[in-house]
């Protein structure tokens, strides 16, 4: 692996590979969805992409945890596949929403993100619980690897190149 692929996360199949056809890997890279993963895999056709892929904050169970720490976060992988290469081209992109109330104050931020990114994020709080007893309020854990590696290997494992774009267009 050189030193570029590193810098954008570009996965390429084993030697020997036989790629398989685009419409085999689509159905491929939908079937990681499972109920108990963070992440899922939809179409993307409203965003002139083929697939994305996005960390799960709006189930449940995540949502509690993200309101609760203040936090309102989209991390998404564009997936656009060109079959004449077997390159799967992806694009990360993240938008962080902070909201914090204060007496007197309110603030709000907002930042994005668009390129290649590998981060670990987590958080934890403790305070009053809703039973006015002290207790774990929040505890969240967030790698972009968990979202990546599944997609990678399924890509590469496919005889297709997952190629990772830092500038310029899927």
């Amino acid at each position: 692996m050189g030193f570029f692929d590193f810098l954008t996360s570009t996965k390429r199949p084993p030697a020997g590979t036989v790629a398989i056809p685009a419409q085999a890997l689509r159905d491929k890279l939908l079937s990681l969805n499972r109920a108990t993963a963070p992440y899922q895999l939809i179409d993307g056709k409203s965003e002139g992409v083929d697939i994305i892929a996005e960390w799960n904050i709006v189930d449940a169970k995540w949502y509690e945890i993200f309101a609760k720490a203040g936090l309102s976060k989209a991390f998404k992988i564009y997936l656009k596949f060109d079959e004449s290469t077997h390159e799967v081209r992806a694009m990360d992109r993240e938008i962080t929403i902070e909201w914090r109330a204060g007496v007197p104050a309110v603030s709000f931020a907002v930042s994005a993100f668009k390129g290649q990114q590998q981060s670990v994020e987590f958080g934890k709080a403790w305070g009053f619980t809703e039973k006015l007893t002290t207790g774990e309020i929040y505890n969240y854990h967030f790698s972009t690897k968990e979202l990546k590696q599944p997609i990678q290997t399924a890509v590469t494992e496919s005889g297709w190149t997952y190629k990772g774009v830092a500038f310029g267009k899927l």
